[in-house]
């Protein structure tokens, strides 16, 4: 039988936080009711790199993050605390940005496809005229990407040379540096070919992650590069080092289903979820051998159920008026996804243009490549998994001959071809669709749209503006039924915003007419280059704001902090200036006005005169949040840290060391909610450890889901719900219920028997005002009481 943990706690470990000091900061964490302990990459990864998914090679666990030696002491000290141990994997690919610390990619491009790893790679050798194209050249360096190549130099080593470009190093081929060459002419001669950075758009010929070309895509679904790729992953579980995985990227993959079922078979059928993205309306492929997802799904309904339907139509006309018209968003995504396919993701188009040219060799190759740059940009989910999904694919063709009419007749000749499960050109379309969803929304699309900027998440669909309570207890009764040990998340290591950045902006929900006004005075003081985005960064910037130190400043490193999120932000959005060609103009008066939120007096007042409206229905939204993420059905992951507020923006801001002693001090403080800023969160560490150890110590009480519904004048400010011995109160909307007056009139009838409220420490029973079950936190965890 499958042993499921009850719930998790991610850590990120890196060269500075290593599975020694992973190990010593266990003890905390069983004291704050973790069940298993969930690690991110351990593999060799690329030297320096803080996140580990850029793996190099599969033999063995990172040296700098402890090595074998690392992961033997923390596994013995995680099971001898009762803990289990989930890892992420990456499947998907491996990092190449230093050829010669991955000994396959170093391999290939020295023997080339006579390396006995050619076959780990997805190479099209003859788009490159049997070389593989490395997009490094500076512009600077070649002339017009043709002829020498300047810094280029042979370098003499024990076995046959290298070629040198800057800091970069590459193999030489046996046999290909005779006497005499310089380093062009031996470099015309290698199995790879240096070229210009700008030929990653649309002339690489080996698959990537996404637009990543320091990140090649392996192979998983040929036997062999599956076993020799999990033979570090199939000697954790031989030895029993390791009790689950989390699988990251799965879309990537040529076929998801078939590698979780050769996963299934090296782990002996062990406790596996996906980082997999949903769609509204969208379900995981049931016959996958997954207990489910990673939660992102979970973290955009909890926030939804959290916000104010009233404030979309001014926070509407607020974002029409500041960008000058009304946003159409499937508009604006099409478009974005459109612009990926045809700039940044035209490679891969390309390539799948060429296979069908080779089914279809009737059609033209530009109008095979518009058709289905065309499909990618109408494709309403990341992929299909033929013959699962194929109405998907038939949507997007609808959609596609809306947009293009023109297009009609080359649709129509690629439909059977993308629709066959076994044809080239279908399997690679399925696993770049995902590439182009992803860029084009996630890493564009939500930094353009600044409306209410808790709903642009990972996962989420921003147009979705809320749900109600009705929808949400109909979702998690469903989650229940199907996937009842799913993951659900409220921050990972890949979220825009911090769960109690989130929770500080869905306030503004509440408060849009405030919102409006105070952003009219600061735009009237400073002038920002771009009101639209302006609003988006404001946001992020009144979320963000931490706690003051005693002395009353601000700490050292927020100005940085946001000066890094601000550039992201606006590199991402790619409206005004981008990562490849940056408008140096433009981000000046960008990164002036982060400065002259912080340093201009009024300015600053109003800054701060926002954060302190928002930080007390912030706070109360944060440990709602926080118990509904804790106890719905699923297995509740803390992403490191967020026992307190959790304000980190998005990555690398999000991946930051932790204090663990800091938090352990307060394990015993009294959980008392604060209003100011300066709140440390005291109140959220104890809902976190008073929920985790009652699902680590009872699980039985959270087997089944049955909706409380309130009834009174306030009711609809509750959410509440039985799992089956243990009852979830969480506030909802507190502005809203200030200002009608409180809980007045309002109350929930429990179910038979007495209940212990695990935070406030009283009993209940039969009909409770609500404002007896909150008078001291805006939510309650009720246990009921065994019968004397």
């Amino acid at each position: 039988m499958t042993r499921t943990p009850s719930n998790t706690y991610r850590l990120q470990i890196t060269e500075t936080f290593d599975l020694f000091r992973a190990a010593e900061a266990l003890p905390y964490l069983a004291e704050l009711g973790v069940d298993w302990v969930y690690l991110s990459p351990l593999l060799a990864a690329e030297p320096g790199s803080d996140h580990g998914y850029d793996v190099v090679a599969h033999d063995h666990v990172d040296e700098s993050r402890g090595g074998a030696a690392g992961l033997a002491t923390f596994e013995q000290a995680a099971h001898e605390l009762g803990m289990g141990i989930l890892v992420d994997i990456v499947p998907n690919h491996v990092g190449v940005a230093t050829p010669h610390e991955d000994p396959w990619w170093w391999d290939v491009l020295r023997h080339g496809r006579e390396s006995a790893h050619a076959h780990a790679f997805d190479i099209e050798w003859a788009a490159g005229d049997g070389r593989i194209r490395i997009p490094v050249v500076g512009d600077d360096d070649q002339s017009e990407g043709a002829g020498p190549i300047a810094h280029l130099r042979l370098v003499e080593t024990d076995d046959g040379g290298e070629l040198a470009y800057h800091d970069q190093r590459f193999p030489i081929a046996p046999g290909t540096w005779l006497d005499g060459d310089d380093a062009d002419t031996v470099h015309a001669r290698q199995h790879y070919e240096l070229v210009n950075w700008h030929v990653a758009d649309d002339g690489l010929n080996y698959r990537r992650f996404f637009a990543v070309n320091t990140l090649a895509a392996v192979r998983v679904e040929v036997p062999d590069v599956f076993a020799d790729s999990h033979v570090e992953i199939k000697r954790w579980f031989d030895e029993g080092l390791v009790d689950g995985l989390r699988v990251d990227h799965p879309d990537g993959l040529r076929d998801p289903g078939r590698y979780l079922e050769d996963l299934a078979d090296l782990t002996g059928g062990a406790y596996v979820l996906v980082e997999k993205i949903l769609e509204t309306g969208e379900s995981l492929p049931s016959g996958w051998a997954t207990q489910g997802t990673t939660g992102y799904d979970a973290l955009g309904v909890v926030d939804r159920v959290l916000t104010d339907p009233t404030g979309q139509p001014p926070l509407d006309a607020l974002e029409a008026r500041l960008r000058g018209a009304a946003v159409d968003w499937p508009a604006l995504v099409h478009d974005s996804k459109r612009a990926v396919a045809d700039g940044i993701l035209a490679s891969e188009v390309n390539r799948i243009t060429r296979e069908v040219r080779r089914v279809l060799p009737g059609r033209r190759l530009d109008e095979i490549a518009d058709a289905v740059a065309e499909l990618m940009a109408c494709f309403p989910v990341y992929r299909s998994y033929l013959p699962e999904g194929r109405d998907h694919l038939d949507a997007a063709l609808d959609a596609a001959r809306r947009y293009r009419p023109d297009l009609s007749p080359v649709l129509d000749d690629l439909l059977p071809v993308l629709a066959d499960p076994s044809a080239a050109p279908a399997q690679r379309f399925q696993q770049t669709t995902g590439m182009v969803m992803a860029k084009g929304v996630e890493d564009s699309a939500f930094y353009r749209w600044s409306r209410l900027t808790s709903l642009n998440e990972v996962g989420g669909d921003p147009s979705v503006f809320a749900v109600t309570p009705d929808d949400f207890h109909l979702w998690a009764s469903e989650r229940q039924r199907l996937w009842p040990t799913a993951m659900s998340a409220g921050s990972t290591h890949d979220t825009k915003r911090g769960e109690d950045v989130r929770a500080r902006i869905t306030a503004i929900s509440e408060l849009p007419g405030l919102w409006g006004r105070n952003l009219d005075d600061l735009f009237a003081l400073l002038s920002p280059p771009d009101p639209g985005f302006a609003n988006l960064l404001i946001q992020a910037v009144v979320g963000a704001w931490p706690a003051r130190g005693a002395d009353g400043a601000l700490p050292d490193d927020f100005r940085a902090r946001l000066h890094g999120y601000a550039e992201k932000a606006m590199r991402e959005a790619g409206d005004r200036t981008t990562w490849t060609e940056p408008d140096a103009a433009y981000e000046a008066a960008v990164h002036a006005l982060v400065d002259a939120l912080l340093d201009d007096p009024a300015a600053h007042a109003l800054v701060v005169e926002l954060v302190e409206v928002l930080a007390a229905p912030g706070w109360s939204n944060g440990l709602s949040s926080k118990l509904l993420t804790l106890t719905l059905p699923g297995v509740p992951d803390v992403y490191q840290g967020s026992e307190l507020w959790e304000q980190s923006l998005v990555d690398p801001d999000n991946r930051r060391p932790v204090d663990f002693a800091a938090r352990a001090a307060l394990l015993d403080v009294e959980p008392r909610l604060g209003t100011d800023p300066d709140d440390p969160g005291v109140a959220k560490l104890a809902v976190t450890r008073a929920a985790l150890r009652l699902r680590r110590d009872r699980p039985e009480l959270f087997d089944g889901y049955v909706a409380l519904v309130a009834d009174g004048p306030a009711a609809q400010h509750v959410i509440a719900f039985d799992r089956g011995g243990a009852i979830s109160v969480v506030t909802r909307l507190p502005v809203g219920l200030a200002a009608r007056g409180g809980w007045e009139g309002t109350e929930l009838v429990l179910p038979a028997g007495d209940w212990f409220d695990q935070l406030g420490g009283r009993r209940f029973s039969g009909t409770v005002p609500v404002g007896d079950l909150l008078a001291d936190l805006p939510v309650a965890l009720l246990v009921r009481e065994a019968a004397a």
